[in-house]
């Protein structure tokens, strides 16, 4: 199996400019691909960033050549509707020809219930979500498209700036219905290794289609300082499971990540300087079945994290996959 190594662009603690700045840097440290965050709200208010992906994404599509670009994920169901996010995706895509993948997902009540809209259940979010894929997949064909579906109505539309090849549509999945519909597409996104959920998408028609997989790490000069670093903008780690989805403000996610466990946060992120640990991490996706690995580098040091990776950590992947 062929790893492609790519790196985390997180909107939730970078704004625009940087991001930008960022996704030229990994470019030119060798990363093959960069997934952008799509947030309204950041988790908590440390990481006080939230910058508009769509605008943010014609930053990068200007100022890079060969990276490869996704959505790392997009919601296209509450706060923008799948007509308008087809749109925007036709957009970029035709900005970074055949450099441009949508990554969707069903969301979280932090960044869709902004509107007042009611937050459904899970299930009923993913046949949302179904049906919004539906819809963009509809408009990229060029068509004028009516659609009267159960949860959305596209009346006379029509993309005229089309992408010049199909958008692949990724789909973010941590169980095993989301698992299913992204074997229905193009491939999968998980923040986990789980060879259960990658099981059930291969079976469901994911066999030889990519799969991302997100490693949340925090390169610093020891290790110590790397553990400090995480906990401070990234306790959510800590946050169990389907809470993610659940809890609607940053101020919720900062009453469960209050005065955060250092070891369990040393045992979530990857922390220090040391290429032994994140080689380990990698390797365990690979184990699962992940082919796709990109590092999501906490806190303001992305500049350190790039010359680590450029200089120590891809050498040493190097040296692995030769062996």
């Amino acid at each position: 199996m062929s790893l492609h190594l790519g790196y985390a662009l997180s909107s939730e603690e970078h704004g625009p400019t940087a991001l930008v700045r960022f996704a030229g840097m990994a470019e030119q440290a060798g990363l093959e691909f960069a997934m952008l965050s799509d947030h309204f709200h950041p988790w908590i208010d440390q990481q006080g960033q939230s910058p508009f992906a769509w605008a943010t994404l014609g930053g990068i599509a200007s100022t890079t050549s060969v990276l490869e670009v996704g959505t790392g994920v997009t919601c296209p169901t509450f706060r923008t509707h799948p007509a308008i996010i087809a749109q925007a995706a036709a957009t970029v895509a035709r900005m970074m020809p055949g450099r441009f993948t949508l990554g969707v997902g069903s969301g979280e009540a932090l960044n869709e219930h902004i509107l007042g809209l009611r937050w459904p259940t899970p299930p009923e979010r993913l046949e949302m979500l179904a049906e919004a894929i539906a819809v963009m997949r509809q408009l990229w064909t060029g068509a004028e498209v009516t659609h009267r579906g159960q949860y959305f109505t596209v009346e006379d539309a029509r993309i005229y700036t089309l992408p010049g090849k199909p958008i692949p549509v990724v789909v973010a999945a941590s169980g095993e219905a989301a698992a299913t519909l992204a074997g229905q597409n193009d491939g999968l996104v998980v923040t986990s290794p789980s060879s259960k959920t990658i099981e059930t998408f291969r079976q469901s028609g994911g066999g030889g289609k990519p799969t991302y997989g997100q490693i949340t790490v925090c390169w610093a000069e020891n290790a110590e300082r790397g553990i400090d670093t995480a906990a401070k903008w990234w306790p959510n780690t800590l946050v169990p499971g389907q809470l993610n989805a659940e809890l609607p403000r940053p101020s919720h996610f900062e009453l469960f990540a209050k005065q955060p466990d250092r070891g369990a946060i040393a045992e979530a992120i990857v922390c220090g300087p040391d290429v032994a640990p994140y080689l380990k991490m990698v390797e365990k996706y690979q184990e699962a079945g992940l082919d796709h690995i990109y590092f999501h580098q906490v806190g303001p040091d992305q500049e350190g994290f790039l010359r680590f990776f450029e200089h120590e950590l891809r050498p040493a992947l190097q040296r692995e996959m030769a062996a």
